[in-house]
């Protein structure tokens, strides 16, 4: 909005204010300037920030003029309206090209009936409403009656003069959104390695160290640390927002898309987490705090900011105050057990460079341990002496016609993260020792590209045998979205009924044309572990399991029927029209020589309707050869007699024969591969 600042009814400048906290008046008219030692609590006033907009050449004289006077006589200008008082502060370089910082108090005893109602004067504010009685704004007021402002009756204030509607989140929201990832912890670092590929990261660090806390314990912390873009401040405040409007631009190559990961992630891992970012400009730090937050009623986060001045960073201005970087300094010495010193050692290691750290403690516990187990790596170069970040339960994920249990995937930071992009680019180093990155596709034999199209998409999804799955009894589809894995091992087709069709088999397809639709909406889930129930993604499995099917039957193993055989129930039974009872067929009847209408008096049961219903005795198991095909009886057929007994109860005794039945087989479905 654009405000003019006055004086004696002289227009001084024009200026901008991008964001203002409350509204302001569309003339900002100087009533007086004062010593700033005579503002008393001025450090612990709120601010904002008036941008120069000259409209012309004189304007920009008088503004300079008049910034060098509050700069060289270290005083403040004073606008007084209504229940607001505006202070004008003294810049510390007299120049027209940057922000003007202006403090705000508002009378928290003043009653809504002595706000203006002409909203055509300049000096009034531009849109008028509210309660109408003090009781309305419902603020506590001091015996005394002093002018005290506190930071939550000016937020309160706030909301009701601006008109706005906002909303309370509470605290507990934090432990919430952590919610997200409570089916699988490594679903939480998955998101940070994610943001880090975002940032154009080339390496990324993964460790646990033990830090002191302010209270003498010594507790692991989990640390995060990549050589990325980095964030800037307003980056950074979208990021530890609750959710923020997302981009329109859409990157193939970019996986965040939902502005929740990086909460979700972090509160599913740890209770507190303090985040160090720099660009080449800037440098932010950001404080999401389940124990900052303990016992208030509305989230707070604390962010600092700084902005490169030469060669060192001081204090941003432009976004924030020097008494508001002070509060949530102490805020953060306080809650964690990061000090100016320590946050300085931990700034060092960007040096001139830029990335992203992430420090996560009071991890999430298992019982009377944590949920992540974690070992140093030891001297040697074989992979069994790497070291790794473990989930204690080594629980194996559920998943549709999986029996076995060897899947250290999913236990297993290293294995995960060795599969986790369809084409690794960036170094992950875990415990501090490097990830090998195996892209499965490379790894696998006997391979065979499919291609096709599903709703209008196209897809392509690579098949081959692995040895090393083989011996641990796996297989399945690798689903990858927007090159990072959201299911593996999926078993489709002939997979899911029998354990030993397919294993060895992995296919690897990415399906990110087909679960981005054309409306831009997604068919991931939020947490990135699984699609949604959706047309293409139904699609999908019916394809898949074509494809792996196929593979299988003409590369290892299929199962036919000899001679096409068509194979009779044990008992044939019919139902009476009439009484509807139902009759045991003779073995040697055809159903096929049934009227539409049966009755009981009629072939082959020749009885009456008030004969007793037949029924297998309980206890009594009905034991026959399967009996293929309706001409089995023929003489010329290759028959075996078989003395069958069937005992039923009821008039069924003239039913107990001795039939032929050919006898037929399945072709063996083999366990092993085909040598």
């Amino acid at each position: 909005m654009s405000i003019i600042l006055m004086k004696d009814k002289k227009v001084i400048c024009s200026t901008r204010c991008s964001d203002p906290p409350i509204r302001l008046p569309k003339h900002f008219s100087i009533t007086s300037i004062v010593s700033i030692k005579k503002i008393s609590s001025l450090s612990a006033m709120p601010r904002f920030s008036l941008i120069p907009a000259p409209a012309n050449s004189h304007e920009t004289g008088e503004l300079g003029r008049f910034l060098e006077f509050l700069q060289e006589h270290n005083r403040v200008a004073i606008i007084n309206f209504a229940q607001h008082k505006f202070y004008i502060l003294p810049p510390a370089i007299a120049s027209t090209s940057i922000e003007i910082d202006v403090a705000y108090h508002i009378d928290n005893t003043c009653s809504i009936h002595n706000l203006p109602r002409d909203c055509e004067s300049g000096s009034h504010l531009e849109e008028c409403g509210g309660p109408n009685t003090v009781e309305d704004l419902k603020l506590p007021l001091a015996e005394d009656h002093a002018r005290q402002f506190t930071a939550e009756t000016s937020s309160e204030l706030h909301s009701l003069l601006s008109g706005k509607n906002f909303i309370q989140v509470d605290p507990s929201y934090l432990k919430t959104l952590g919610q997200a990832h409570s089916g699988w912890i490594f679903g939480g670092i998955a998101e940070l390695v994610d943001n880090s590929r975002d940032a154009k990261a080339t390496k990324m660090d993964i460790f646990v160290d033990m830090i002191r806390l302010n209270s003498g314990k010594d507790v692991p912390i989990l640390s995060v640390i990549d050589d990325g873009q980095g964030m800037n401040h307003d980056e950074v405040m979208k990021m530890v927002s609750i959710g923020h409007k997302q981009s329109d631009k859409d990157d193939k190559d970019h996986i965040g898309k939902f502005g929740v990961g990086f909460k979700t992630g972090t509160m599913r891992l740890g209770r507190d987490v303090l985040v160090l970012t720099q660009t080449t400009n800037s440098r932010s730090i950001a404080f999401i705090s389940q124990s900052l937050n303990k016992g208030k009623d509305n989230i707070e986060i604390p962010v600092i900011s700084y902005c490169r001045q030469g060669q060192r960073m001081e204090v941003d201005i432009g976004v924030q105050s020097e008494a508001s970087e002070k509060y949530n300094l102490k805020a953060i010495k306080e809650f964690s057990p990061f000090n100016e010193y320590l946050i300085g050692e931990k700034e060092a290691l960007f040096g001139k460079g830029t990335g992203t750290q992430i420090y996560i403690w009071n991890l999430e516990e298992w019982g009377s341990n944590y949920c992540l187990q974690w070992h140093d790596g030891l001297k040697g170069g074989s992979s069994f002496h790497q070291g790794d970040i473990l989930i204690r339960s080594k629980r194996c994920r559920s998943r549709i016609g999986q029996i076995s249990q060897k899947v250290p995937l999913d236990y297993s930071l290293r294995a995960y993260l060795e599969v986790i992009f369809l084409v690794p680019r960036m170094k992950i180093s875990l415990q501090r020792t490097l990830v090998k990155s195996r892209p499965l596709a490379n790894f696998l034999t006997r391979t065979v590209i499919e291609t096709g199209e599903i709703l209008g998409s196209p897809i392509q999804l690579i098949l081959g045998f692995s040895q090393l799955e083989w011996e641990r009894a796996n297989c399945g589809i690798f689903l990858y979205w927007h090159g990072r894995l959201i299911e593996a091992y999926k078993r489709v087709g002939g997979m899911i009924h029998n354990a030993d069709v397919g294993r060895g088999i992995i296919g690897v397809v990415d399906v990110s044309t087909l679960m981005d639709g054309q409306d831009g909406h997604v068919w991931v889930h939020n947490n990135k572990q699984g699609f949604q129930d959706c047309e293409p993604y139904a699609c999908l499995e019916q394809w898949l399991g074509r494809k792996a099917d196929e593979y299988w039957d003409n590369n290892f193993d299929s199962l036919k029927l000899v001679d096409k055989d068509i194979f009779k129930p044990d008992c044939e039974w019919v139902q009476c029209d009439k009484c509807r009872k139902w009759r045991v067929l003779p073995s040697d009847f055809d159903c096929r020589k049934l009227p539409m209408q049966w009755f009981c008096f009629m072939e082959p049961f020749e009885g009456h309707c008030a004969d007793a219903e037949q029924k297998m005795e309980h206890g009594v198991v009905n034991v026959s050869t399967k009996r293929s095909s309706y001409d089995c009886m023929l003489k010329d057929s290759d028959c075996k007699k078989i003395e069958v007994v069937k005992k039923t109860s009821g008039t069924d005794d003239k039913l107990v024969k001795s039939e032929d039945f050919k006898v037929t087989s399945f072709k063996r479905l083999r366990k092993g591969l085909r040598r």
